[in-house]
């Protein structure tokens, strides 16, 4: 055997050392691409797991996945997307093979199935408030008609139904008016005016226990829509009766501070009724923790706040307590 040259042994070094640098570029070039697919997985907003397809172990995930662990026990693959719900959420699941892997994927989708379940139960219930609309305006009429000929003893009960046209009525207007959404035509009057209006509205809210409204004495002037303004307080003053009509003590009271923030006004509304259940829900559409509720008086009045860019809030620290901003 021929014995190597010493220029064979350095070309053979040399090889040695290039195939060595070569090796190690891709090297590094392959956990630079797994590190970049690593950054783009964790970057997705979705829950991502991709799997070994032989034995299902978890060759890759992001941290939404790795907080939706047990929710992968659940999943499998299927040609089609599916939903499943889990731990209160709804979930989109899509799914794809690639050689040996499975990707799966969670998104939430809870918001959105949110919305688009407001947006049935409003179309829904604009409708049956257009179908119910027509005969409560015959039975506010007849009843009007029927208080001027009874006898005085069968008053109150035409008073009564009078009361609940009115509660009816009330209701149907959130409803379509949640279903529209709320402009706001803005004019000048007076807070003595929408007072006035209040004043009336409770009288045909109708309660039971002796209950002392104090509304602001002084008056203002106002730029913004009299009758918004009036579903909006309405809409708490009714709220604050239920409060008080459930409440163990036999009397109440509801009372409306006003405040100037230059042109602003600022409105603190305080009832003495039980605690609010569930803070969170306030002004979720459709839910209510009322007998009575419909689950549209907040969400209507913020938005009608809104409208007069303003907004709508608890008091911070105090109970029963909500802050009305109008500008």
């Amino acid at each position: 055997m021929a014995a190597i040259t010493p220029e064979e042994l350095n070309l053979l070094i040399e090889q040695t050392y290039k195939v060595e640098n070569e090796f190690n570029e891709l090297k590094a070039s392959y956990a630079h691409l797994q590190d970049t697919v690593e950054k783009v997985v964790e970057f997705l907003p979705n829950a991502v797991w991709i799997l070994e397809r032989e034995d299902s172990t978890v060759f890759l995930q992001n941290s939404h996945a790795r907080e939706l662990w047990q929710l992968l026990k659940l999943l499998e693959y299927q040609e089609e997307d599916y939903e499943i719900k889990f731990s209160g959420h709804s979930y989109l699941i899509k799914s794809s093979t690639y050689q040996d892997k499975v990707m799966l994927s969670a998104i939430d989708i809870t918001e959105q199935k949110r919305k688009e379940n407001l947006a049935t139960m409003g179309q829904m219930a604009a409708h049956l408030s257009h179908e119910i609309r027509n005969p409560i305006g015959a039975i506010s009429l007849m009843s009007s008609t029927l208080k001027k000929r009874v006898i005085p003893e069968n008053i109150p009960i035409v008073e009564e139904i009078q009361k609940s046209v009115h509660r009816i009525d009330r209701i149907i207007k959130a409803t379509l008016m949640f279903s529209k959404g709320v402009e706001a035509n803005k004019k000048e009057f007076l807070w003595s005016e929408l007072k006035e209006s209040l004043n009336m509205s409770i009288d045909y809210y109708g309660y039971a226990k002796e209950i002392e409204f104090l509304f602001p004495e002084e008056d203002f002037r106002l730029y913004a829509d009299k009758d918004l303004l009036e579903m909006l307080f309405s809409n708490f003053i009714a709220n604050a009766i239920d409060a008080i009509e459930l409440d163990e003590e036999e009397k109440g009271v509801v009372e409306i501070k006003h405040e100037n923030e230059g042109e602003k006004h600022i409105f603190y509304i305080y009832d003495s009724g039980i605690a609010i259940e569930n803070e969170k829900e306030l002004f979720e559409a459709f839910k209510s923790t009322k007998v009575k509720g419909n689950g549209l008086g907040l969400v209507l009045s913020r938005q009608i706040a809104e409208a007069h860019d303003g907004s709508v809030a608890l008091c911070g620290g105090l109970p029963k307590c909500f802050k009305i901003l109008i500008a």
